[in-house]
């Protein structure tokens, strides 16, 4: 059995300790974009947890999104004016708000390549 390390917190006490969750694409997140976006955080003197969810249209299409967690709804909405994405709520967008639910989306997936200053990088577009 796998076991989680003593560091790093049970995906519903992220829930309910950074509430303020906004999500983007996980393959946007990546390369150059990590940095650009871990350099927005300090120096805006912002903390968040990261964590993953599946999100799975009505069309069976799935992919994981990089959920940016955030204590303070300002910090939150800092980064949302500054980088995009979709406000996440865990109560209401997970399965029946499970902590490990997946995150159920309305309509057709289409794949997003670029969102405020960030973009997929090239070896990831197909």
């Amino acid at each position: 059995m796998v076991r989680r390390s003593r560091g790093i917190p049970a995906p519903s006490t992220i829930d309910s300790k950074w509430p303020h969750q906004i999500a983007l694409p996980d393959d946007i997140c990546t390369d150059r974009n990590f940095t650009l976006i871990r350099r927005f955080l300090e120096g805006h003197g912002l903390s968040c947890r990261t964590r993953a969810v599946i999100a799975i249209w009505e069309d069976g299409a799935q992919q994981q999104w990089r959920l940016h967690c955030f204590a303070d709804a300002a910090a939150a909405k800092a980064f949302l004016d500054h980088f995009g994405g979709v406000v996440f709520d865990p109560k209401r967008d997970r399965e029946n708000g499970r902590a490990r639910g997946v995150w159920r989306r309305n309509g057709v997936y289409e794949r997003i390549l670029e969102i405020g200053p960030l973009s997929v990088p090239e070896i990831l577009r197909n």
